[in-house]
């Protein structure tokens, strides 16, 4: 009998470890970011992130009118308003997600709170809400580089979460993506052989009408294109002032600057990403060279 219960308690802690571990509850007052997570055994939790506050709207350069109805929306939100659904698309590097990091910063004193969720759990917004249904913080639900391949429906469930936004999941929740693509789904050359003319009026086929009713669900759409040279430069001058305030660096030359360009040359474009990489690449050589020449 003592052998049974022996066998009988190991196979019991066997279980209980494949039990998903509980995360601890998120304090809202203490935190201001969190990411739902799935584990081993497909259970959603919301964890508590840790996230950078020092990325400012002042920082960020080229994009004042995105900055400025970014702002109004977010604002209409935190006042219990009606707000839009938002939709930050274009170049890679641009500052789209630079601007939501702009408006954690900006807003978590006014109960502005985060929840990051991957295109694959956007069909858990109702177990996401339902945690956080009762706080009195306003959240954004933001899904970072949001695209969808073709022949991918997965789009189908965030549809049904914008169109019941509002209604379905309470005023506190505001949806945030950002995307590469403006219809967020692969846009094949083949789809335009649907499109046919009707009394001189041109009808498009059923898969891009599909994808226009996508985006169309959001209501503010905030586009960002590769910057101009002039901005990039400017961008690159805000990143070596930041990067390098605890340094001893050189005033920026115009050698600098032609570097700069050369290196964004390299990497396919100009963007707020790559003048802040060129930053970084340019102090560890100048640096590098610091410390050879102190050897000698």
């Amino acid at each position: 009998m003592s052998s049974l219960k022996s066998t009988l308690k190991i196979l019991a802690e066997r279980a209980l470890a494949l039990l998903p571990k509980a995360e601890e509850p998120i304090h809202w007052d203490q935190t201001i970011c969190a990411r739902w997570m799935h584990d081993g055994q497909h259970h959603g939790q919301l964890r508590a992130l840790t996230p950078r506050l020092d990325q400012t709207f002042d920082g960020l350069l080229g994009v004042d009118r995105q900055i400025k109805e970014f702002r109004a929306n977010i604002e209409l939100f935190l006042r219990g308003l009606p707000a839009n659904a938002t939709l930050l698309w274009g170049a890679r590097g641009t500052g789209k997600s630079s601007m939501i990091q702009a408006a954690l910063a900006a807003y978590h004193d006014a109960g502005l709170r985060i929840i990051e969720v991957e295109k694959a759990y956007l069909s858990d917004l109702p177990s996401i809400v339902e945690c956080i249904r009762e706080t009195p913080y306003r959240f954004l639900i933001y899904c970072d580089d949001l695209t969808f391949e073709d022949g991918e429906r997965a789009y189908s469930g965030l549809k049904t979460v914008l169109d019941g936004t509002l209604e379905e999941f309470g005023g506190n929740i505001l949806v945030v993506c950002t995307s590469n693509r403006r219809h967020l789904v692969s846009e094949p050359s083949s789809e335009n052989l649907e499109t046919t003319t009707v009394n001189g009026e041109i009808h498009q086929g059923d898969a891009i009408e599909e994808r226009i009713s996508l985006s169309d669900r959001f209501g503010l759409w905030l586009s960002f294109y590769p910057y101009p040279q002039t901005i990039y430069i400017e961008i690159v001058k805000h990143w070596y002032q930041v990067l390098g305030k605890t340094l001893k660096l050189p005033d920026f030359t115009e050698e600098m600057a032609v570097e700069a360009n050369r290196f964004a040359i390299g990497r396919g474009g100009r963007g707020g990403r790559v003048a802040r990489q060129f930053v970084i690449d340019w102090m560890a050589r100048y640096l590098a060279k610091i410390d050879s020449d102190s050897r000698r």
